[in-house]
């Protein structure tokens, strides 16, 4: 499968409104909560079917985190949804106690996440989201790569006994994986075949995945071999997969729409250097500086996280270790 065969999809958060309406109509202790959100959310046709298990806070972050913990203190399978920007920056004092502390298993499901909202800027991004929650105990980190993925997780995340955090785009996403992909709970998904040794790992989580997994064609084309693993969990995190997709690999790649700091490429880092693992890696995400304007697609580009861009970053990191 390549970038030109590759079959487009939905956006994810299409998929998950949809794997939703299908999950309550036959369970309905499964909620919705939205913070003015119904219409970003994909979820006008849920109000429409299931009036009675969908609650509009409006724009109001943190009386919907602290309502939603409480409908899941009395049993219900709640889905908080609003923009991540606002949910894991307004909200965060009420996600770390109310959720997370308490133990309430609220899906707290951030949409039109890292630079979905474009050319609104640095006020609508959250590259900051995987950095807040990681430092939060007792609350997983999930960010679906493409329409399967997503349908998996929203499936898996449903009877989750854990406080969980899911993370959406807003752009259609290609369709990577096969239907009947393995999906769990804290295990990556490797993309590539199996084999014995690889010239290079691309580690990369969400919406990311998907340049990472292009950009190990164009190097194939050049005669060099990809280990690209979809981290889709961040919390749990699959050390072993990482381990041995890095042990296996001259060098590693990690790829992301979020700050170069405190996401996934820091998880991986910390995690080879106390493993003593010492192996050379290059963190690609947003860097820390005004981040430039322009469409997710542009904003990507510009940073190189592209099929392009990275089989290039790639390049340079093989030949630097080959010196």
């Amino acid at each position: 499968m390549d970038s030109n065969s590759t079959p487009m999809g939905l956006a994810n958060l299409d998929i998950f409104a949809s794997t939703l309406m299908e999950l309550a109509a036959n369970d309905r202790d499964i909620l919705v909560t939205t913070s003015d959100s119904r219409g970003s959310g994909k979820l006008v046709p849920f109000a429409d079917k299931f009036p009675d298990q969908l609650v509009e806070i409006g724009i109001a972050e943190q009386n919907l985190v602290g309502i939603s913990a409480g409908l899941a203190s009395m049993g219900k399978k709640v889905f908080a949804v609003s923009p991540a920007c606002f949910l894991t920056a307004r909200a965060l004092e009420q996600i770390k106690n109310d959720v997370a502390y308490s133990d309430h298993p609220v899906k707290v499901i951030g949409i039109s996440a890292g630079v979905s909202y474009g050319s609104l800027g640095t006020t609508h991004h959250s590259l900051h989201d995987f950095a807040v929650l990681q430092a939060i105990n007792n609350i997983d980190i999930i960010a679906p790569a493409d329409n399967i993925e997503t349908a998996l997780a929203v499936r898996a995340a449903v009877h989750h006994p854990r406080p969980v955090y899911i993370r959406f785009g807003k752009k259609a996403m290609p369709i990577l994986h096969d239907p009947q992909v393995h999906f769990e709970i804290g295990k990556a998904i490797q993309m590539t075949p199996v084999q014995d040794e690889y010239d290079i790992a691309l580690l990369a989580i969400g919406e990311a995945v998907a340049p990472a997994y292009f950009a190990s064609q164009v190097l194939a084309e050049q005669g060099l071999t990809s280990c690209v693993l979809s981290v889709h969990s961040l919390r749990p995190f699959d050390e072993a997969a990482v381990e041995h997709a890095v042990t296996h690999s001259k060098a590693t790649i990690t790829v992301e729409e979020h700050s170069v700091n405190g996401g996934l490429g820091s998880r991986v880092a910390a995690f080879l250097m106390q493993a003593g693992i010492f192996h050379p890696i290059h963190i690609v995400g947003i860097p820390d500086e005004h981040t430039v304007i322009g469409s997710q697609g542009e904003i990507f580009n510009h940073y190189g996280i592209s099929a392009q861009g990275l089989a290039q970053t790639a390049l340079q990191l093989l030949h630097k270790e080959a010196v």
